[in-house]
């Protein structure tokens, strides 16, 4: 009776170890199917290009901000190392300029098109989605021509890639194809016949190109793009980066007119000076076709007009005032009353007017009425520094002088009395992270 039980003990540990093991195979024939990807020949070359070509590619390449993420040193454009945090470790982009050994001077119109459409280097390796692929899949092969025409003209810089710096498990690369099957879609964008010309051009340029909701979209916990949130906000680099549609926290209604002003400059009547991410996607669209510009401000801010009207300070004038004496947090509300006085109003409060060229009243910076404070905290450290050269509005950090306890009494003192909205949850837990 005994050996008759291990027997069948034995036979059922047998049959489930073989079904085991088909499932493994299985696994592992569909593993290679998704992620197995050949490498493709290098060229001896580089191919010559049409001067008209080169010069699209350049516009392709300005709204597709590819500087933004590839140039580190403008005096080294395009030679990669460029660190981007993401919730699953820091990626490094890479050196995209035409050199032989550490850029993509062996790359082939076939490899370049393969990265750029199904994120897979010429080498066959997979490339992670912070390079977003899956929005250029949607590119037209013409932009892609140009670009591959742009990017092969460009001087050939020794840039060698740096080691991503991935959190485990997700250094191990075929978790990617595993990734693409969830979320890359290269299905061509169609044009709304209900809808301009113009609007239909924004909307390629806006999701194909410059990928406006690769940050104005909140992710998955996977990473991807959560489009039944489609511009409900999302982030950046530690920056919260805000709604574009009836979400959108801006205390003034945008215009069309002063969207594609800001998409040009960073600057608009009424709002806040881009910074952080933005301020580099706006130093890019600045060299983009001004008619490409205006179709993205024109599909962006149908969008943008579905936010109600809202009662908010940004159209009031004069100071912030100083902490109600019955204000329950007084002690914290007088601390950054102080700090306020002393670093911020008097480039933000005096002598405003209209044409004054001052900095914004702070009752209009939309920072102050994100759902979450990283923004602002960014910006009262680190500032606003404009491009070397270049006339802009410029902003200094306050990160080496103000603690830990004055920066979260500033934060909390202009929400509250410069926004009136609630109080942030935890903002000192953000802000002591900001530091690290």
């Amino acid at each position: 009776m005994k050996q008759a039980g291990r027997r069948r003990r034995r036979g059922h540990a047998v049959r489930w170890l073989g079904w085991l093991s088909l499932v493994a195979a299985v696994l592992g024939i569909v593993a290679v199917a998704v992620i197995w990807r050949p490498a493709l020949a290098p060229i001896e070359a580089t191919p010559r290009f049409e001067p008209g070509l080169v010069e699209r590619g350049a516009r392709v390449a300005a709204l597709g901000t590819c500087a933004a993420c590839h140039t580190v040193d403008p005096a080294r454009p395009f030679a990669g190392g460029f660190a981007l945090a993401t919730p699953f470790g820091t990626v490094y982009s890479t050196n995209i300029t035409p050199d032989a050994r550490t850029g993509i001077g062996t790359w082939s119109e076939e490899a370049f098109n393969r990265a750029m459409r199904k994120g897979v280097s010429r080498d066959g390796h997979l490339l992670y989605p912070a390079f977003p692929y899956n929005h250029y899949a949607r590119l037209s092969q013409d932009d892609v021509r140009a670009l591959y025409a742009y990017f092969m003209t460009r001087p050939p810089l020794e840039a060698p890639a740096r080691r991503n710096e991935m959190t485990f498990p997700f250094g191990f690369r075929p978790l990617v194809g595993f990734w693409n099957i969830l979320y890359l879609d290269d299905e061509a964008i169609r044009p709304d016949p209900k809808q301009s010309a113009e609007w239909n051009r924004g909307a390629y340029v806006a999701d194909a190109l410059a990928h406006c909701s690769a940050c104005h979209t909140p992710r998955t916990r996977l990473g991807g793009p959560d489009n039944q949130r489609f511009f409900d906000g999302g982030e950046a680099e530690d920056w919260y980066v805000p709604a574009l549609n009836a979400r959108s926290p801006s205390p003034l209604p945008w215009t069309r007119d002063h969207l594609a002003a800001y998409l040009r400059t960073g600057i608009a009547p009424g709002h806040a000076a881009a910074g952080g991410p933005m301020q580099s996607v706006a130093e890019n669209l600045r060299h983009a076709d001004p008619a490409d510009i205006d179709a993205l401000a024109t599909y962006i801010h149908s969008y943008l007009a579905q936010a109600p009207a809202r009662d908010t300070p940004a159209t009031r004038r004069g100071s912030l005032p100083a902490p109600k004496p019955d204000d329950p947090d007084l002690a914290r509300m007088r601390l950054g009353h102080q700090v306020y006085a002393n670093a911020c109003a008097r480039c933000h409060d005096a002598g405003r007017t209209e044409s004054s060229g001052t900095a914004l009243q702070l009752q209009q910076a939309v920072a102050l009425y994100d759902p979450d404070p990283r923004s602002l905290i960014h910006l009262v450290r680190d500032g606003i520094a404009p491009p070397d050269g270049e006339p802009a509005r410029w902003m200094p950090g306050f990160g080496a002088i103000l603690t830990d306890e004055q920066t979260a009494a500033l934060a909390a003192y202009l929400r509250r009395y410069g926004a009136g909205q609630p109080d942030w949850p935890e903002l000192e837990k953000q802000v002591r992270k900001g530091k690290e």
